[in-house]
């Protein structure tokens, strides 16, 4: 990654702060603007960072993301209207402002964190679950339309991982018995899907493009 500049957004903590650190092992020049900077739930806000930008971007990884918990009764618009912003058309929006010069220069990489409930779902994850299988289905489709200019776009989907996110939705107890039941005995850590995003979006990477990686300790085979 050396020379390589890559913007990481939600890089302040967890797996983007994890993933920003690897990069700037790596060599990368690293872009981790605050939520002062770049705001995903404003269209304004995004535009206005990508005129601010006097760069080059030559790996995007869409982390940020929220999850309001709520079932179908439960939800409000502000929900529904922030997660899908946030998580889904921010990053299409970021992808669509920084694409063009890796296509001139037929390098690129874009990783998407995506999540075990973009591909299955539990109680009150609902508009979580729909917009982490868009963001799967984006994946796919920049996959097909890029990797002909040698952009390889994937996304990591982890499980539970030892994030203030995760304790925010899981009491202590129930945090335990997901980690009990984990084919692994435990949740994961930041680091473990750093490293996997690490990889993807290294030069190393060559032939990757368009999979939805599960990182989820065996959850998915349960």
């Amino acid at each position: 990654m050396k020379n390589r500049v890559a913007l990481i957004t939600g890089a302040s903590r967890g797996i983007g702060s994890a993933i920003a650190d690897y990069f700037l092992k790596e060599g990368a020049k690293v872009l981790a603007p605050s939520h002062k900077e770049l705001d995903l739930s404003s269209d304004e806000s995004v535009d206005d960072y990508l005129v601010s930008l006097n760069e080059e971007v030559d790996i995007i990884v869409n982390n940020a993301g929220i999850n309001p918990l709520g079932d179908i009764t439960e939800l409000k618009d502000p929900d529904i209207e922030d997660t899908l912003r946030i998580n889904l058309i921010s990053p299409m929006r970021l992808i669509r402002g920084l694409v063009k010069p890796m296509i001139n220069k037929k390098y690129g990489r874009i990783v998407n964190i995506s999540s075990i409930w973009g591909s299955v779902s539990k109680p009150r994850r609902l508009i979580y679950s729909a917009s982490k299988a868009g963001l799967n289905a984006i994946t796919g489709a920049l996959a097909v339309e890029l990797s002909q200019h040698n952009i390889l776009t994937n996304a990591v989907a982890p499980g539970f991982v030892n994030t203030e996110l995760t304790k925010q939705n899981n009491t202590e107890d129930e945090l335990k018995a997901i980690a009990s039941n984990l084919p692994i005995g435990r949740l994961a850590e930041p680091e473990e899907i750093a490293g996997v995003v690490t990889f993807l979006c290294s030069s190393k990477n060559t032939f990757i493009t368009g999979q939805v990686i599960l990182a989820d300790g065996g959850f998915s085979c349960l």
